[in-house]
């Protein structure tokens, strides 16, 4: 399936900063509550994210990672999802990160 160019602009990811990292302990499947900082214009969102398999949280926080910051909000056991951190299915599964290759300012869009 293809689309069109105006399609991808639609989904907006930005970069933010991890700055808060807990255990999602209600979650069906091993998960974390992260906060991701985006800078002022969209301020700091919740995700819910299954990254236990390859992240500690102390490892996380301070971490810049991509999302998609304009789905709408999905409660996830007792957390309210409101952006979707993106990663990678490594060769058993477990999610890897989507990261930006160097520092760039929090609320930054991919294009």
């Amino acid at each position: 399936m293809t689309v069109e160019f105006d399609d991808f602009l639609k989904i907006d990811i930005r970069v933010g900063t991890i700055v808060g990292c807990e255990p999602n302990e209600a979650a069906r499947k091993p998960s974390y509550k992260l906060r991701v900082d985006f800078g002022p214009e969209i301020g700091t969102k919740t995700s819910s994210a299954q990254l236990v398999d390859l992240y500690q949280p102390e490892d996380l926080v301070g971490r810049q990672v991509a999302a998609v910051v304009n789905f709408k909000p999905r409660q996830i056991a007792r957390v309210v999802s409101e952006v979707l951190v993106l990663g990678f299915p490594d060769a058993e599964g477990r999610v890897v990160l989507a990261a930006v290759e160097r520092a760039v300012p929090n609320g930054g869009r991919l294009y």
